[in-house]
């Protein structure tokens, strides 16, 4: 019982170090949460919370980790093209705080694109608060866990929404796959869309053609007759 209790005071004081306490006493000083609870999913990198406002709406608090030993080396080449990062210092705290402030910015221009994703709440150093796909705080399934029901028409949903994020948004997800594709109420929920980037990085066309192979190979399993990649890129990027 006493290892275990330590390993869990290290978990917390891992993730709830004296700055990232104060970004959430402030959250719950102006009302931005009211309550919040455990943690929903754990990563490497961050860890989700379930909390919710005055009004009872479910919430996510995404808090990223300022001691994650990996996150330079596997965050940098996103974020250092990004021209709305340009001034960023190199130390691993001011990357981590620029990263939630990515994912808050492609998060608006995303579902200002009409593109369902969780709608973003508010953003702070390496806490991130949005809406909670799922209910009760139990998330909503992905496509890893759970098959869709019409998969041919959850993969047309899809490349509307990939046209709209590229054409209106002007973002390319990036990391687009199965495991951070959500199914709630019939409709896909993108998510984890901290890497997406802007047209202009020079990376943008590759990770595009990555998204269209990963989501034709899911798809394809499940017996959709899928558009060949050539005429997807066509369709999306206009």
């Amino acid at each position: 019982m006493k290892e275990k209790r330590s390993e869990e005071y290290e978990v917390l004081e891992e993730v709830f170090d004296r700055s990232t306490l104060m970004t959430i006493y402030d959250f719950l000083n102006k009302g931005v949460m009211d309550e919040i609870h455990g943690v929903v999913k754990a990563g490497k990198e961050s860890r989700i919370y379930w909390a919710k406002d005055k009004a009872g709406n479910e919430l996510a608090v995404k808090i990223y980790l300022t001691v994650s030993a990996e996150f330079k080396r596997g965050k940098l080449p996103y974020i250092e093209a990004d021209p709305r990062f340009k001034r960023i210092k190199r130390d691993t705290r001011s990357l981590v705080f620029a990263w939630a402030q990515k994912e808050f910015k492609n998060l608006e221009q995303a579902y200002a694109a009409k593109v369902r994703v969780p709608k973003p709440v508010a953003v702070k150093n390496n806490v991130l608060v949005m809406e909670f796909i799922g209910k009760n705080g139990v998330n909503a399934p992905s496509l890893k866990d759970v098959s869709p029901r019409n998969p041919t028409r959850i993969y047309r949903i899809l490349l509307t929404y990939l046209k709209r994020l590229y054409r209106k948004a002007g973002l390319v997800h990036g990391d687009l796959s199965e495991y951070n594709i959500m199914v709630w109420r019939g409709l896909p929920v993108l998510f984890d869309v901290s890497q997406a980037v802007p047209l202009e990085h020079p990376m943008a066309d590759m990770l595009l053609r990555r998204d269209l192979r990963n989501i034709n190979r899911y798809f394809s399993k499940l017996g959709v007759e899928v558009l060949p990649e050539d005429e997807l890129y066509r369709r999306i990027t206009g």
